[in-house]
């Protein structure tokens, strides 16, 4: 598949790449996607969610009312989680929702949604970036000559700080290296933005 090389001005470069057809016209495997996105979302869970249970409660062990004769349920303790101030019933404890995936399933699983991508002609090719200072506004321009709308992922070859700290402050906008490149960030932006750069590294990780 080839796609043009532009500049951040929007313009042609009269330069053209071919996307490697290993990386971007994979046979898309959703259920891969689907156990790669659940991990990249369950990692980010901190799982430190804790409720008291009745053996933390500190509150009065008397009997609350007299075993029969009242009609109702008997009870032993305030501590009951029926009672307002009383015990979570069943609940969540500290755990750990991180789980193990093979690398040959995450790969696939990556490949899969950069081949979405290219499928829906949603991959915009560059040319290096090179920023000698963090500018919010030249970033914004470029995504504007380069009219792409919605969310968009912008891939470096490495990290960039000045490129990254330009297009944080951004919203819908994401920036990262291809190193770094997962199949979620894939999914979730509408328009990838590969720089030459990139697109070298990711054919030499893939």
């Amino acid at each position: 598949m080839e796609v043009k090389v532009l500049n951040k001005q929007g313009a042609e470069t009269g330069r053209t790449v071919t996307l490697p057809a290993e990386i971007f016209a994979v046979e898309p495997n959703d259920h891969a996607i689907y156990l790669d996105v659940k991990q990249y979302m369950a990692n980010k869970r901190q799982g430190t969610h804790k409720t008291k249970e009745r053996r933390e409660i500190h509150r009065s062990t008397r009997k609350v009312f007299r075993q029969k004769g009242t009609g109702g349920a008997r009870h032993g303790s305030l501590k009951a989680g029926i009672y307002v101030g009383g015990a979570r019933i069943h609940g969540p404890r500290p755990r750990d929702y991180s789980f193990k995936l093979n690398k040959k399933l995450k790969r696939l699983a990556r490949l899969s949604a950069l081949s979405y991508k290219a499928k829906d002609n949603a991959i915009v090719v560059i040319e290096d970036l090179h920023m000698d200072t963090p500018k919010t506004a030249e970033f914004k321009n470029m995504l504007a000559a380069l009219k792409v709308t919605g969310s968009t992922l912008l891939v470096t070859s490495d990290n960039n700080t000045n490129v990254y700290l330009s297009g944080r402050n951004l919203p819908n906008n994401d920036v990262m290296c291809a190193a770094d490149l997962n199949t979620y960030q894939v999914l979730k932006c509408k328009s990838l933005i590969l720089t030459e750069g990139a697109l070298n590294k990711l054919q030499e990780n893939k």
